[in-house]
Order: C-alpha cells, then sequence, then structure tokens
C-alpha cells in the first residue's frame, strides 16, 4: 500500500499525502504502479473529453482533455520531455547532456518540442473518430506507461544517485508490482478488444500499434544508452509521452 501511496503522490497532485505518509523508500517504487496510476490519469483525460464532447465542440473536449491530464499530473513528463529534448539537443557529451538536463530553466528544444508534440497530439486525435477517443486516450496512457516502466530493467540509472533531481533512483519492481504493471497493460489493450471499436474486427490493426509502440520504446533506450549510458527521471518522462504519441498515431493511421 506505501509504494501504492508513493506513486500516486509522485505522479499526480492530489492530495493522497493527506491520507498518510510513506516511507521515502517507496518512492523508488514509483515505477512499478506507474501504468496502474495512468487508469487514473488517462481515465480523468479520457472521461473530460466524453463529458465536454456532450455540450461542446471535439476540438474544444480534446483540448481540455489534454489539459486536465497537465493539471493532474503537474506537467511532470511534459517537463522530463522539454528537459529531454534540450539536453539530448544541445549537450554534445554525456556530462553537458545531464548538465542542462538538470538546469530548470527550458531552451529552445524544449519549447519547440513541447509545442510540436501539443500539436501532433490535438491533430491526432482529431482525427479520431470521436466515439473513440476516450477509449483510445486511456488505453494509450496505461500501455505506454506499461512499457514505458521496464526502463529500470534495461537501463542503469544515468547519475550518481546524489546528483538525482528529486534525490530518489528507482529499483526494480516486485514480483508483485512487475505482474500488475503486465496485467495493467495487457488490460489496456482488452479494453480495446472488448469493446466496439474498428479494431475488433482486424486484430491486425492492434498488432501494428503494438509493435510500433515497442518499437519506439527501444529505439528510445538505445539513443539513451548511447548517450548517457542510461536513464535519468526526464527519459521516463519522455518515453512515456513519444510511446503514448506513437501508439495514437499509428491508431489514426490504421
Amino acid at each position: 500500500m506505501n509504494n501504492f501511496l508513493a506513486a500516486l503522490m509522485f505522479f499526480t497532485r492530489l492530495p493522497f499525502h493527506r491520507i498518510r505518509q510513506v516511507p521515502a523508500e517507496s518512492f523508488r517504487h514509483v515505477t512499478g504502479w506507474w501504468s496502474v496510476t495512468g487508469w487514473l490519469t488517462g481515465g480523468v483525460s479520457a472521461l473530460t473529453f466524453w463529458l465536454l464532447f456532450q455540450v461542446t465542440s471535439t476540438s474544444i473536449a480534446i483540448v481540455m482533455a489534454l489539459l486536465a491530464r497537465v493539471l493532474l499530473m503537474g506537467a511532470l513528463h511534459e517537463d522530463g520531455l522539454a528537459d529531454f529534448l534540450d539536453g539530448f539537443g544541445g549537450g554534445t557529451d554525456k556530462n553537458s547532456t545531464l548538465r542542462i538536463m538538470k538546469d530548470s530553466h527550458i531552451g529552445t528544444y524544449g519549447v519547440i518540442g513541447l509545442i510540436i508534440y501539443f500539436l501532433l497530439s490535438y491533430v491526432i486525435l482529431a482525427n479520431i473518430h470521436p466515439d473513440y477517443v476516450p477509449l483510445i486516450i486511456l488505453s494509450s496512457d496505461v500501455f505506454s506507461k506499461c512499457i514505458s516502466s521496464h526502463i529500470v530493467w534495461f537501463l542503469p540509472y544515468a547519475r550518481p544517485e546524489q546528483e538525482s533531481k528529486n534525490r530518489t533512483v528507482y529499483t526494480h519492481p516486485t514480483a508483485l508490482e512487475e505482474a500488475l504493471t503486465v496485467i495493467s497493460g495487457l488490460a489496456a489493450l482488452a479494453i480495446i478488444v472488448l469493446t466496439d471499436s474498428p479494431f475488433i474486427t482486424n486484430y491486425l490493426n492492434l498488432s501494428l500499434v503494438v509493435i510500433v509502440t515497442i518499437a519506439v520504446a527501444l529505439l528510445l533506450m538505445l539513443l539513451f544508452r548511447k548517450k548517457i549510458g542510461g536513464y535519468t527521471g526526464d527519459c521516463c518522462g519522455a518515453m512515456a509521452l513519444i510511446t503514448e504519441l506513437s501508439f495514437r498515431l499509428v491508431t489514426a493511421l490504421v
């Protein structure tokens, strides 16, 4: 329970800290509950779209759905994406890349990257039938976090522990946490299959979405290893958003 509450505190701005105090060690396990929290963050975003779509235009509903998650998570992953783009765009070696990523100021790469990210997010969702947008918002949120959480299995942490931004270095999930992560990711795909969506008559489409999302995650991990020899918290946030965007893009294309 402590690890789950730590994940809710870490990945959202809801006042879960009022329920109980959790030990610092629990925050090392938040990646094991990352995809589980996606049901909350993705669910809020999907519900926001559905409610507003009943009374307003698709465009407004999409923008507000994107904004709802940003507010719920405190732009946690967006901050990571911006820092990742600044560091990997401006850094010439590992040390300079890590130094730029740790800088709290946002640079040109980060600004342009966030603009492109939100434009793509809007355009992609706008090109999906409105009836399926809440489903895709939810499933892509959960599945991308399921895939991204496995970065701790493949890469070491790139900084010395004492140089971590939040003084926390993630550890490998427990067997229970790994099982919940996998089940959560599979459940995100199952809701697509079990609902009346275009995928139900063409499993090849869904397979393509999954393969591309996993491939993008693997390519990002190769980039992280080559550039900085591992991952950071910013890399995790960037990976979650980029794989999620890939999931939604292939969905719109197929």
